[in-house]
C-alpha cells in the first residue's frame, strides 16, 4: 500500500513538473522566407540557435514577399529577404530591415551557351527588350530565352531591376515566368538559349549553369567583398517593431543579432557569402550605385515612382496574366512591329528615340548631343510641342 501510494506521488510530481515546464518554455519563433537565405545561412543559423540552448526555429522557405507579408500580419515572426524595403507597398513601411550579408546577383545562362561575359549596357538593353538575340551579345544567331521570376516583388528580381533602371518593379521583356528561383535555375539548365538571375549562394558549383562575368568581372566572394563586382545586394532579416509581448520581442531581437555568431558567420562564408560586418564600405551607397549603372549604361538614373513601359513589357505581363487572349495577341504583334521598326532605323543609319512624359525637345537634343534645330528638322516639327509616346528621329549617320 505504502509502495502504491509512493507510486502515484511520483507519478503526480512527474506530471507537475512536465506540466511547469511547457508553461514555462516559449512557443518556438517561425521564420519564413526566400529560400536564397534559408539555404545560404538560415538553416544553420537555426541548427546553432538550437545547440545555444534556444527553442528549435520553424522554418518555411518559400519566397521574400510570403515572407514579408507573414511578418506584416503576424503570422510569422522573422523574415528573409533578398532586397530592402518596397516603397509601394504600404505594410512594408512599419517593418524593420536588418541587413545580414552580402551576396551577388549573377545571370546565368545554360553551360553549352558560348557567351562568358556581357556588359552592364548590354544587360540592361536585354531585360529592356531592345537585345533579343545571342548574336548581338558575341553568340550564336538564337533568339534569347529571358526567364524572370513570377512575382514583381520578388527578392533577387527586385534588387536586380532596381540595380538596372533605379525602381524595382520596373516590367521587363522576360515573358518565361517562374514561381521559385529554383525552378528558373532548372529551367535554364534544360535551355542553350535561356537567360536569367539567381544570387551566387544558389548557383555556385552548380556545372549545369554558367555564370556570367559583367563588364569582365566574375562574380566572387572576393569581387563582392571589394565592391568590384557591381551587382551585390544585402540580405536581410525582416521583423515587426517591438510591440505588446516583450519577452517574444527579446527572443526575436537576440535571433536576429545571432547573425553576427561567429558560427553563423563561418556557415554565410562556406555558402559563399560575406558576413555583413565584414564589408562595412559597401553599405549606404545604393543612390550612388544606380547612378553609377546608369551613367555606365549611358542612360539618366530613372525616380523609383517614374514612368516606365519598357518594349516588350506590355506582352510580357498579359502572357503572365492571359496568355491566348486577343489582347496578348496585339501585344506580341506591337512588339514585333517595334522590333522590326528598330531593326529597319539600325539598317538605315536612324537613330530613334521614344519620349516619355517628363521630356522635352531640349532635354531630348541635350541627351543625344545633337540641336534643337536638328530634332525639328528631322522630325518636320513646327514648334517644339512633343508627346509622350512620340518616336522621334535623334541621329542619322
Amino acid at each position: 500500500m505504502i509502495f502504491r501510494f509512493r507510486h502515484v506521488l511520483v507519478t503526480a510530481l512527474l506530471c507537475l513538473a512536465g506540466t511547469a515546464a511547457s508553461v514555462a518554455a516559449p512557443p518556438p519563433l517561425v521564420w519564413r522566407g526566400d529560400t536564397t537565405s534559408a539555404h545560404a545561412f538560415v538553416n544553420d543559423m537555426a541548427k546553432a540557435w538550437h545547440r545555444a540552448g534556444h527553442p528549435r526555429l520553424v522554418l518555411q522557405p518559400f519566397n521574400t514577399v510570403s515572407g514579408i507579408d507573414a511578418v506584416a500580419h503576424d503570422t510569422a515572426d522573422i523574415a528573409g529577404s533578398v532586397r530592402g524595403r518596397a516603397a509601394r507597398r504600404p505594410d512594408e513601411a512599419k517593418l524593420v530591415f536588418t541587413p545580414v550579408a552580402w551576396d551577388a546577383l549573377v545571370i546565368i545562362t545554360n553551360r553549352h551557351n558560348p557567351v562568358d561575359n556581357l556588359s552592364l549596357k548590354q544587360l540592361h538593353d536585354i531585360y529592356y527588350g531592345l537585345l533579343h538575340n545571342w548574336s548581338q551579345v558575341g553568340g550564336s544567331a538564337l533568339p534569347m530565352h529571358v526567364f524572370a521570376d513570377a512575382s514583381p516583388t520578388a527578392g533577387i528580381e527586385f534588387s536586380l531591376r532596381q540595380l538596372l533602371f533605379g525602381r524595382g518593379n520596373q516590367p521587363v521583356a522576360a515573358p518565361r515566368l517562374y514561381l521559385t528561383v529554383e525552378a528558373l535555375q532548372s529551367a535554364v539548365e534544360l535551355d542553350p538559349q535561356a537567360i536569367g538571375v539567381t544570387t551566387l549562394s544558389n548557383v555556385y558549383g552548380n556545372r549545369k549553369l554558367k555564370m556570367l562575368s559583367i563588364d569582365g568581372i566574375q562574380p566572387s566572394v572576393a569581387n563582392v567583398a571589394n565592391g568590384s563586382y557591381p551587382l551585390y545586394t544585402p540580405l536581410y532579416l525582416v521583423t515587426r517593431p517591438a510591440g505588446s509581448d516583450a519577452a517574444k520581442a527579446q527572443r526575436i531581437s537576440q535571433f536576429v543579432a545571432f547573425a553576427g555568431n561567429a558560427k553563423v558567420e563561418a556557415a554565410m562564408r562556406r555558402h559563399h557569402l560575406v558576413p555583413y560586418a565584414e564589408a562595412p564600405a559597401l553599405a549606404g551607397h545604393l543612390p550612388a550605385r544606380i547612378a553609377s549603372i546608369a551613367a555606365e549604361i549611358k542612360g539618366q538614373p530613372k525616380p523609383m515612382n517614374g514612368p516606365v513601359a519598357a518594349p516588350g513589357a506590355t506582352y510580357a505581363s498579359r502572357v503572365a496574366v492571359a496568355p491566348t487572349s486577343e489582347r496578348t495577341s496585339r501585344a506580341y504583334q506591337r512588339m514585333l512591329a517595334q522590333r522590326q521598326a528598330d531593326a529597319a532605323a539600325a539598317k538605315s543609319g536612324v537613330t530613334w528615340y521614344t519620349a516619355r512624359s517628363q521630356d522635352t525637345l531640349a532635354s531630348i537634343a541635350k541627351a543625344h548631343g545633337v540641336s534643337a534645330d536638328q530634332l525639328r528638322a528631322w522630325n518636320h516639327l513646327k514648334d517644339d510641342t512633343i508627346h509622350k509616346g512620340q518616336r522621334l528621329v535623334v541621329g542619322q549617320h
